[in-house]
Parts: structure tokens; C-alpha cells; sequence
């Protein structure tokens, strides 16, 4: 049990990168989970990058968002959950990170092995405590 308690004591972490704030952080999440991490980040002056699906595209958190991405058609499968089109969008937008939000990839451990990997930044859970608390 510490561990999980742990996990939960690091859910988010700094909006920090090599000692200077994010910049930019790309939002792999929709709807109102989306748009509350907008919201925050704009408080904070980090720009935000929204991904999307094709259906999606005239969406608040789309409009909210400093800047947006289409990653697929409307099936999450296609989509929010396509991890290489997510990174993509990333590596395009230049973010800093990535917030996965709620739900779809947040609680993917091997979404955030994939992430850190690439030398992405996770502001998540780190991925060791996604595998114990599953």
C-alpha cells in the first residue's frame, strides 16, 4: 500500500523541465478534462497544443488551445488512444511534455515507457507506479 500512496503523493509532476518552466505542453485528452488543463496552463503561461479526432475538431478544448492537432478519425481507438500519432503531433509541436488527463492513455504504463523513452516528459504518474497500482 505505501506505494500506491506514493503514486498518488506524485501524480503530477513540477511543471518543470532541466530548471526552467514548460513552455508547451501538448493536451492528449478531450472534452472538460481537457479543457480544465487548458484552462490552468493559460493561468501559468504554458501554451497548450489540443489533439483531436476528425469529429472533434470544432470542440471547446480545440478552440480553447494555443494550437491543435487532428491524430485521427472518430473511433478512440484511432485517435486518442493512437500512441504514435500522439507523439507525432508532439515531435511537431516541439511541447515539452505531454498531459494525458484523465481516462484514455493517463493510466498506460507502457504510454508513459513510450514517453520517456523518447525523452518526453510525462505529467502523470511515473510509469513504475502505473504497473504496481495495476
Amino acid at each position: 500500500m505505501p506505494q500506491v500512496l506514493t503514486a498518488t503523493c506524485l501524480l503530477f509532476t513540477s511543471m518543470t523541465t532541466a530548471n526552467r518552466p514548460f513552455r508547451k505542453i501538448l493536451i492528449a485528452n478531450r472534452g472538460e478534462i481537457a479543457c480544465r488543463i487548458i484552462w490552468t496552463c493559460k493561468e501559468m503561461g504554458i501554451r497548450t497544443v489540443a489533439v483531436h479526432s476528425d469529429i472533434d475538431r470544432d470542440s471547446l478544448h480545440v478552440r480553447f488551445a494555443d494550437e491543435s492537432a487532428c491524430i485521427g478519425p472518430a473511433p478512440s481507438a484511432q485517435s486518442y488512444l493512437n500512441i504514435p500519432a500522439i507523439i507525432s503531433a508532439a515531435e511537431i509541436f516541439n511541447v515539452d511534455a505531454i498531459r494525458p488527463g484523465y481516462g484514455f492513455l493517463a493510466e498506460s504504463a507502457y504510454f508513459a515507457e513510450i514517453l520517456y523513452s523518447y525523452n518526453m516528459k510525462f505529467i502523470e504518474t511515473h510509469p513504475l507506479f502505473l504497473q504496481d497500482a495495476t
